[in-house]
């Protein structure tokens, strides 16, 4: 038996031979050309062809796995017909006098190595994009067919890497799982991965061995490991683990569609927290009932300048567009601290996670804040939407904010742009807003309690200081209690009161905050039905609770 170790992008457990994909690697040479224009109009004529087959791809992916999985291949067409892309391409062939693959290998590699230098891991993904957007171009130009990748039997597919248009067209039925040697866990491949719902494992320390073909394998997607040959014990254990995973999975199916209601008839909203737009899908396949944080930094931390009020307009229209009327909350800026972005231009601070950051920066860049009002606040007349506050400590500065936006709505009225109210609420991250939660109560539509922070900023530790995690303590009393002051006194004031922190998801804290009289619960879209299975069963009234 052989264990080799990898990350797991997606959970689940695969049980089958172990096929290998090996890609026919050619050789890109230049080589001189005598009719330039000739050359030139090959090239245009294979891009055209692999934009057709792009736009396909993009109708497969939209039926399979949703349209906001399948922009990747929209992203890709984006790509092939930037203007920087295809003049780079033309210039090299005119002035080099070379041959068109060439030219469409060297602008790629040249593109990539910009992206893949990137601070922002997302954008260093980006890199991989370029790739598999120009080889689909030069096997066309080479006179190549993109095939899929087929196998004879149902198999775990093990390559150095899979692009997206490969991964999107795998035969579900044939593909148990697949493992790669390259990838990370923000990849296009691993998105996708989690979106057909396929057990993976990407950045594995595994050699491509012929040893290795038809080999009994399993992959475990929650560990990240990989069992080549296993022995029958281990085996045995492993496809307990399956058939356990399985049943649950089936019994959290039919949860779908229900309500969240316990057993004694309260109602609880359990939504779902995402990152970027690319989450949605997920959203929606494990019926969450509303999106309860829409981080809106990814809009910052992906650009490499500050992104204008018609991309974050066009970014939270998408999302409030998909939810077709469920509930979205969208958290305004939280840069600082752990979340950096050098156009910014922060300074070094000793402890940037008392510093400057979320509001403080928004309330002191106040033109750069109307602009993400402005965006979310038009995103607003096509859904519902509520917006967020992070990081607020005073009364002072929720009646600032509230100004703000007073000021918004009215510019957005005089120059006759469609918009519709929205509830206004605040993060609960300090111990600060706790203590006067009474107070802002009075200001505000609702409370969502970010727990990272607050346990964080209670017990005076450092959440990402590894030497501290013996003395960090989520379930601390006093972060409890802080925790029920909130509930309380948002109630007393007639609002309503969320969990957007992790520990909205800590199963063994579900019953202490339903029995607090919490309102909502958001988690990560993987654990809505998991939550809900525990609410639906959850009796108020029973003392063993």
């Amino acid at each position: 038996m052989e264990i080799i170790t990898g990350t797991g992008v997606n959970g689940g457990i695969a049980i089958g031979p172990l096929t290998i994909h090996r890609r026919a690697w050619s050789e890109i040479k230049a080589s001189s050309v005598g009719d330039i224009e000739s050359e030139i109009l090959r090239f245009e004529t294979a891009l055209g062809k692999t934009v057709e087959e792009l736009q396909v791809l993009y109708d497969k992916a939209v039926e399979d796995v949703g349209d906001a999985v399948a922009m990747i291949f929209e992203v890709h067409k984006l790509m092939l017909e930037d203007i920087e892309f295809t003049e780079s391409v033309k210039d090299i062939i005119h002035t080099q006098k070379v041959n068109a693959e060439y030219a469409v290998d060297a602008t790629a590699s040249k593109l990539s190595s910009i992206f893949a230098a990137m601070d922002n891991e997302y954008m260093r993904e980006r890199a991989a994009d370029v790739k598999d957007a120009s080889k689909r171009l030069l096997g066309r130009l080479q006179g190549k067919v993109s095939e899929k990748i087929g196998v004879s039997e149902p198999s775990i597919l093990l390559a150095d890497d899979l692009a997206p248009s490969e991964t999107v067209q795998l035969d579900r039925s044939m593909i148990l799982g697949f493992v790669t040697r390259l990838g990370s866990s923000n990849s296009h491949t691993a998105i996708l991965a989690r979106t057909m719902d396929i057990p993976a494992i990407v950045g594995a320390v595994i050699e491509l061995k012929d040893e290795y073909e038809g080999k009994l394998t399993v992959i475990d997607g929650f560990e990240g490991k990989i069992y080549i040959d296993p022995e029958e014990e281990t085996l045995n254990m492993l496809k307990k683990k399956q058939a356990e995973y399985l049943q649950r999975k089936m019994l959290l199916k039919e949860l779908k569609g229900r309500e969240s209601i316990t057993l004694d008839g309260h109602k609880i909203n359990i939504y779902a927290n995402i990152g970027n737009c690319n989450d949605v899908e997920n959203v929606i396949n494990n019926d969450a009932e509303g999106i309860g944080l829409f981080r809106s930094e990814f809009l910052y931390l992906e650009n490499s300048h500050y992104p204008t009020e018609e991309e974050q307009f066009l970014a939270y229209k998408t999302v409030v567009e998909k939810m077709e009327g469920k509930k979205v909350i969208i958290r305004t800026l939280d840069i600082g601290a752990d979340k950096k972005v050098d156009y910014f231009e922060l300074e070094e601070e000793e402890n940037p996670a008392l510093g400057y950051r979320a509001i403080r920066i928004c309330l002191d860049r106040i033109p750069l804040f109307k602009t993400q009002l402005r965006a979310i606040y038009r995103s607003s007349a096509f859904g519902k939407v509520s917006i967020m506050f992070p990081m607020v400590i005073s009364l002072e500065e929720v009646l600032e904010l509230k100004e703000i936006v007073n000021e918004v709505k009215k510019e957005l009225k005089d120059e006759e742009i469609l918009f519709s109210d929205a509830e206004l609420g605040i993060m609960i991250e300090t111990p600060a807003a706790a203590l006067i939660s009474d107070l802002l109560a009075k200001e505000v539509d609702f409370f969502s309690l970010g727990t990272n922070d607050l346990t964080q900023y209670t017990l005076a530790i450092d959440r990402q200081n590894r030497k501290l995690n013996r003395f960090y303590n989520s379930h601390h009393t006093a972060v409890l209690r802080l925790i029920d002051m909130v509930v309380k006194n948002g109630h007393e004031n007639g609002i309503w009161v969320g969990i957007c922190g992790e520990l909205a998801s800590d199963l063994s804290l579900t019953d202490t905050f339903l029995k607090m009289g919490i309102d909502e619960l958001s988690v990560s879209p993987g654990k809505v039905l998991e939550l809900r299975n525990k609410v639906v069963n959850f009796n108020m009234d029973n003392k063993n609770n």
